[in-house]
């Protein structure tokens, strides 16, 4: 039987490699985008051709009204959902003393209240036997300066994830956090020096960069692990 999911902030570089990832294994992929259409549709286009299907929803995930329409639409176009990954977030970095207020509301807006609302969706909305995974950061644990308003929204997004997979006792509907270390995506590369994306990618043992398909794996295999649930499961090569 196929299987539906449907992959939040699909545009975004882990996002899509997600989104290519689960596609290749047989799923039917509900594509949801903020504002970039133009990759939204090419992300389509690719996953189509390897012969599953496909749904567009657009809208802000802080919106709940916004998003409970179209998770209906992917859901009529599709069937049941039995997967939910919400990759969509920003990261707005500035040290504590200096972000401006304005701001730090946008980054809790979309990473605290986006993954509420895509909770409580997903927790009426899946199938049983669903998976819903969200996204942290090993910033949490690495601390770097400069993350301290991002940190602090993921934080609580590795909160949230525990207490709805106890909520969801009875409906065997698990709910687990991927937590990636740096990756090379676009939002992660953007601003950074060539030297310090260097020195980032040798604080592992692994000497590297992740990359955006290293976490689709891992969000594959969270999938499929049955007896993982409300866990923050750290993918970033070892570091500390």
């Amino acid at each position: 039987m196929t299987k539906h999911a449907l992959i939040l902030g699909a545009t975004g570089g882990i996002g899509e490699a997600v989104a290519v990832y689960l596609a290749e294994k047989g799923f039917d992929i509900g594509i949801h985008f903020g504002s970039n259409q133009e990759k939204a549709n090419q992300l389509v286009n690719t996953i189509e051709e390897m012969g599953v299907k496909t749904a567009l929803m657009q809208g802000d995930v802080a919106n709940e009204v916004e998003m409970a329409k179209g998770i209906a639409s992917v859901e009529a176009q599709l069937g049941k959902l039995s997967v939910i990954v919400n990759t969509a977030g920003i990261m707005r970095l500035s040290p504590i003393a200096d972000l401006d207020m304005a701001t730090f509301d946008q980054v809790m807006r979309t990473n605290v209240r986006g993954t509420f609302v895509i909770a409580q969706l997903a927790a009426t909305h899946l199938a049983e036997a669903g998976v819903l995974i969200n996204f942290s950061t090993s910033v949490t644990r690495l601390q770097f300066v400069e993350y301290g308003a991002y940190a602090a929204a993921k934080a609580a997004v590795e909160t949230m994830t525990p207490i709805l997979a106890k909520e969801m006792r009875g409906k065997q509907i698990r709910v687990n956090t991927i937590a990636p270390g740096p990756t090379a995506t676009p939002l992660f590369l953007e601003g950074k020096s060539d030297a310090l994306v260097h020195q980032l990618s040798l604080a592992n043992p692994m000497e590297r960069l992740g990359e955006p398909k290293d976490i689709a794996e891992a969000v594959y295999h969270v999938i499929e692990a049955k007896w993982i649930n409300g866990q923050v499961v750290f993918v970033n090569g070892g570091m500390a």
